[in-house]
């Protein structure tokens, strides 16, 4: 790659970097590889959950820690991309830290991740944190994902009026397959941490200074959150947490 801020696309490094994804991961290293190389590249690694894992397995972060010991291919530099970092389990978050402690030499981590709060503090104190902006032609969200978010931004909106029995319902809808329904429950604390941002905002606004049931909801979202990705906590049960925490910031 010619010394500049972007890829050239042209030299031979770029070329071999074109990524098919052809190579199906598995955490278990049952039926495939633990982790992939991006393109044709030796020196360029990528990590994400396998294909039926709804964690990245410590298993391959030990995989990854062991084709580093054996030094860079082509004499360069290496990368290592952890495309789902905020699905690290504990044990591979541990393993991880080890790693960054002391990294081999010219060696580059990227953890990728919609929210550092999943990860350990002792690993976001050893990263620097860089933005990325949604890609202008993006779209940001499809029609479908607007529609599911305005949805359950209205069932938070009707929460305070809610029976516990309707609540429990709401809860259940997260039950069946562990990824799919992790993956529901994920999009509804994110839906429902940004409804006490906005509720918190409008109290504000109005004068009203007394916001700590919304604090306290928020802390119990984060927790969930945190319990989802790291201790393999059963997304209804999850859920049900994470609504009776709204509905009771609504009732104090």
């Amino acid at each position: 790659m010619a010394e500049t801020q972007r890829p050239c696309g042209q030299c031979s490094s770029c070329r071999r970097t074109e990524d098919r994804e052809s190579v199906t991961i598995d955490g278990t290293g049952k039926r495939g590889p633990r982790y992939r190389h991006v393109g044709d590249h030796p020196d360029l690694l990528w990590v994400e959950r396998g294909a039926r894992d709804t964690r990245v397995r410590i298993g391959q972060i030990r995989a990854v820690q062991n084709a580093l010991r054996l030094g860079a291919n082509e004499g360069g530099w290496r990368a290592v991309v952890i495309a789902d970092a905020a699905w690290l389990n504990q044990e591979a978050q541990n393993a991880l830290l080890r790693l960054l402690e002391e990294p081999p030499d010219k060696t580059c981590l990227v953890l990728v991740a919609t929210s550092a709060a999943g990860l350990l503090a002792t690993i976001r104190s050893r990263c620097q944190r860089i933005a990325f902006p949604m890609a202008p032609d993006s779209g940001g969200e499809s029609p479908e994902q607007a529609d599911e978010v305005a949805e359950l931004v209205r069932r938070f909106d009707a929460l305070g009026r809610t029976a516990l029995p309707e609540l429990l319902d709401w809860a259940e809808e997260y039950r069946g397959e562990r990824a799919a329904a992790a993956q529901g429950v994920h999009q509804l604390i994110e839906t429902g941490l940004d409804w006490l941002r906005r509720r918190v905002g409008e109290r504000v606004r109005a004068g009203q200074r007394e916001v700590r049931a919304e604090l306290d909801a928020f802390k119990a979202l984060s927790r969930g959150r945190r319990d989802l990705d790291q201790r393999n906590a059963n997304p209804q049960i999850v859920a049900e947490r994470t609504l009776l925490a709204v509905q009771g910031a609504l009732q104090r």
